[in-house]
């Protein structure tokens, strides 16, 4: 008797080893807890605008737009690689913003390299100096993250008059307004 419980015990030692290692590793969090930046899994509802933010729809961007704010393109430049000595992209493919937006490549990731953070706040202050008293609208895509990572991160580094154009280069096209090539800064 011992031994058939022994054997029926040997027998799902394996099952549950191999059932172990096939469990999924514990997902990272979506939220930093110290920054509340988001981390993963960039696109989702967004609720609320960063703290100290102002959210703004398509027609308040676009009426933004044709008083010359100083637009924020934040999207990612998929398969892109960036020259750490140079600095510039080498594009995997073609993108289209806001005509006369700047686009800050991968800017609005949570967990973003101490230097790149830096080269985005410096190249955004520079930027802001020549457009001053003017509002800075950060875009992405609709219910994207990274432009409220970036938008939070602006106003956190003291900029001011940041808005946040929550429906993106999605919500831009759908009104039918017009796009323009970029390449990064």
């Amino acid at each position: 008797m011992r031994r058939a419980i022994v054997a029926a015990l040997l027998l799902q030692m394996p099952t549950v080893a191999l059932a172990q290692a096939e469990a999924p590793a514990p997902e990272a969090p979506l939220l930093d807890p110290v920054t509340g930046y988001r981390l993963a899994h960039y696109r989702g509802v967004i609720h609320a605008p960063p703290e100290g933010v102002v959210r703004i729809d398509a027609g308040a961007a676009r009426a933004l737009w044709r008083k010359r704010a100083l637009f924020l393109d934040v999207n990612p430049a998929p398969g892109a690689v960036r020259d750490a000595r140079s600095g510039r992209w080498l594009l995997a493919e073609p993108h289209d913003s806001i005509p006369g937006a700047y686009w800050f490549a991968e800017s609005g990731r949570g967990d973003m390299a101490e230097a790149m953070t830096a080269t985005f706040l410096r190249g955004v202050r520079r930027l802001a100096k020549v457009k001053s008293h003017r509002p800075i609208v950060v875009f992405c895509q609709a219910d994207c993250w990274m432009s409220w990572n970036a938008a939070l991160r602006l106003h956190r580094a003291g900029l001011r008059d940041v808005r946040w154009f929550a429906d993106g280069l999605d919500g831009w096209k759908e009104a039918g307004f017009p796009t323009a090539r970029a390449m990064p800064q």
